[in-house]
């Protein structure tokens, strides 16, 4: 059921002749960044929101009992946001393999949040927007579950548990993440509270 994008995505060329890319996280990536980035900065993406429509069959469940987790579905007008990550090439090829179950690099033009006097930029660089990528998990891949009841949504990540530890805990991580980036996603608050609901 699953679908490993590890070698199409390392076949993208988009980025070959830069020294350093801006990488944008919406999910996991907001809040457990295990890999080097030489600069982050808050963030936000236009046209898309975030939605747990994606299956996790290897990080937050498993082949028989897949979990949850966040993809991007496109809405006009909509703005998700998240982290952006400067980065070296040489970065993607672990980010490939931890995104491998039916994640694509789509290049994408990030927004920051921060202005260029506010930003942590080591080399002077700060811009309010750049040219970037973000991995995402689109309808036509094998493990996407798609839309359900906020309900059913919660009391499958309940039960989900993979390599990388409790469906729940990505949900209620991320969830945690956005109130302290001081960002309201309707979606993830919703089905936080279902799961708080299934634990009661």
């Amino acid at each position: 059921m699953t679908i490993d994008t590890t070698h199409l995505n390392q076949q993208m060329t988009h980025f070959d002749d830069h020294q350093e890319i801006w990488l944008f996280g919406y999910g996991s990536l907001i809040w457990k960044a295990d890999f080097p980035y030489l600069e982050r900065r808050p963030a936000h993406i236009r046209g898309w929101v975030r939605r747990f429509w994606q299956g996790s069959h290897d990080h937050r469940g498993t082949p028989e009992a897949p979990g949850r987790v966040a993809t991007l579905v496109r809405e006009p007008g909509a703005v998700c946001h998240g982290m952006a990550y400067r980065i070296t090439p040489e970065t993607l090829g672990p980010l490939d393999v931890r995104e491998k179950n039916g994640y694509l690099r789509v290049v994408t033009e990030l927004h920051f949040d921060d202005g260029p006097d506010d930003a942590d930029s080591r080399d002077g660089t700060a811009s309010a927007s750049a040219e970037g990528l973000v991995y995402l998990a689109t309808e036509d891949n094998a493990a996407f579950l798609g839309d359900a009841p906020h309900d059913a949504i919660a009391q499958q990540i309940a039960k989900a548990h993979g390599e990388s530890g409790p469906n729940r805990d990505y949900l209620l991580n991320l969830a945690t993440a956005l109130e302290r980036l001081g960002h309201h996603d309707e979606h993830v608050i919703s089905l936080a509270s279902h799961l708080s609901g299934e634990a009661s």
